[in-house]
């Protein structure tokens, strides 16, 4: 756990993070019992970025939950309709939370943002497959670029960050794909939590930033998070990252050939 240091980083919480831990700790202390691991790789001065696996609708408040204590407080990516919700939206503006306008003329706003905030010494959190993974073994997916545009652009660390353990009160999706969630409190169940060391992007920087360059910064950041959830999990992903424009071109190919 972070030592004096920390404490002094939390007098940055103002009033509307410090509202939103009220509300959601408590929650979170009935239903988990938590395995938090690698605080001391979260730089204790300066911007950096955070990049998250996603596996259950439970993990930001978990993570949230993770980075709050860390004693660096971050600003979140979040669905532009989030803000939109009467209560929780006035909680995420008060709170500095960044919008995310997927396609639409404002989609790089929440990059700029994201930019100004690193530059200005804060800590930005992303969850590069941008929506919970559709990987049947609950792997990361093929992620965006986002992330890794952000970090090139800031030259900034990214800490690869992996939990596990959330899927199992609520999942992903319940059986038979109908999309409803079934919340299963009890008995507790352990939240994992690590954070490893800043992913090594030295290869990537100082180059002209493109979408190839990007999307191979991309996988650096997505290997460095699977590595963590491998030793989480204790076993293996699959070779080949789930790809969601892949598997949905396999599946029309095999609806074409059954005709």
């Amino acid at each position: 756990m972070p030592g004096s240091s920390t404490k002094a980083a939390r007098r940055q919480y103002g009033f509307w993070y410090r509202l939103a831990a009220a509300i959601g700790k408590p929650p979170l202390f009935l239903l988990t019992k938590r395995d938090w691991r690698g605080y001391e790789n979260f730089p204790q001065s300066g911007g950096f970025i955070t990049a998250v696996n996603h596996n259950s609708y439970l993990d930001p408040l978990v993570y949230g939950h993770f980075q709050y204590d860390s004693g660096r407080p971050a600003r979140f990516l979040g669905k532009a309709g989030l803000f939109k919700v009467p209560v929780i939206g006035r909680i995420l503006h008060g709170a500095g939370q960044i919008p995310v306008y997927r396609g639409s003329t404002d989609a790089a706003h929440a990059f700029r943002a994201a930019v100004e905030a690193v530059n200005a010494g804060e800590c930005v959190t992303f969850y590069p497959e941008g929506t919970l993974t559709r990987d049947p073994g609950l792997w990361p997916m093929t992620a965006k670029t986002g992330v890794a545009r952000v970090a090139l652009m800031t030259g900034a660390p990214v800490i690869p960050v992996a939990q596990w353990g959330a899927h199992e009160i609520i999942p992903r999706y319940a059986k038979g794909g109908r999309g409803d969630r079934r919340f299963k409190p009890f008995p507790r169940h352990t939240v994992q939590v690590v954070a490893g060391p800043p992913v090594d992007l030295s290869a990537f920087q100082g180059k002209e930033i493109n979408g190839p360059l990007l999307r191979e910064a991309t996988e650096a950041i997505m290997d460095g998070i699977t590595a963590l959830l491998e030793e989480l999990r204790g076993e293996k992903a699959p070779p080949v990252r789930y790809d969601v424009q892949r598997a949905a071109a396999e599946q029309r190919k095999e609806r074409e050939a059954g005709r």
